[in-house]
Parts: structure tokens; sequence; C-alpha cells
């Protein structure tokens, strides 16, 4: 198969999949903000036990879930998934070090999990989740841009 056909048909292929990675983050990101408005007073509380200053709980508890419902949105629509993908790399970026220092023992005591399916995750299989998360966001972001498949068949022909 030649260079230039092999990238066309990878590329046929980056819409199903990029409305694929579109789908499951906005499933992500809709389940947790609705599981959290869904029980506001559990979220609260656990909000309250982390080991953040509990001032923050106020802001943190509304603009957490709302940033998830308006990073599902941007995702929904074609003229605004760049901009979600990158919000999405960026809240699961900030997750994933928030993970990372607890693994690390940074605070003085481990704080409970999220709510929902996801509090059945302990610390560790938390960052295999949200590692999996950034890296759909990335190749969201590298769908999206039109650089994924180059960067592949580029990489997969430098070895040759």
């Amino acid at each position: 198969m030649s260079r230039q056909s092999s990238f066309r048909s990878a590329n046929t292929s980056s819409p199903i999949l990029q409305e694929t990675i579109a789908a499951l983050l906005v499933i992500l990101f809709l389940y947790a903000s609705l599981s959290k408005f869904l029980d506001f007073r559990t979220f609260i509380g656990e909000m309250n036990n982390q080991p953040l200053p509990n001032a923050l709980t106020p802001f943190l508890v509304w603009t957490i879930p709302s940033l998830e419902i308006a990073i599902s949105l941007a995702l929904l629509f074609e003229r605004t998934r760049l901009a979600g993908l990158y919000a999405s790399l960026l809240f699961m970026t900030l997750f994933t070090l928030y993970t990372g220092a607890i693994l690390l023992h940074f605070f003085a005591y481990v704080p409970c999990s999220c709510g929902g399916v996801i509090s059945q995750l302990n610390w560790r299989q938390h960052m295999v989740f949200n590692l999996f998360f950034v890296a759909l966001s990335v190749v969201g972001i590298l769908l999206k841009r039109g650089n994924f498949f180059k960067t592949i068949i580029t990489t997969k022909n430098s070895f040759v």
C-alpha cells in the first residue's frame, strides 16, 4: 500500500474516531456532573473532605460540575469540538495531577474518591482511568487538527 493511499484510508476513519472520542468524553463529563448535582449534599461533604481549604467549597461545588457540562456541550458540536477537547485535556490533566499528588502522599491524608461508579476505583485505578481520558483528549485534538494520521504515517515510514 502506498503512503498516499495509506493516508487516505486512515483519514476516512478519522470522523468516526473523532465522534467516538467526543461521545466517550461527553458520557464521562455528563455522568460526573449529573452525579454531583443529583447528590449535591454528598458532593459538598466530599469537597469538604478534600485537602483543600473549605473556603473554596462553595466555589468548587458549582464550578466543577458546571464546567463539566460546558465541556460536554462544546464536545457535542463540530464547531466547538476542538475547544471542548482542549478543555477536556486541561480538566483531565488537572484531575490526574491531583490524583498523582494523592498517590505520592503529598497531602496529610487520603481523601475519599469521586462519587458514583468511579468511587469504586482505588487511587491507582483512578490514575489509569484519568490517563486513559487524557490520552483520548490528546488523540481527539490531533485528529481534529489533522495531525494524528500524518504523525503515525511519518513515524512508520521513517523507520524503513
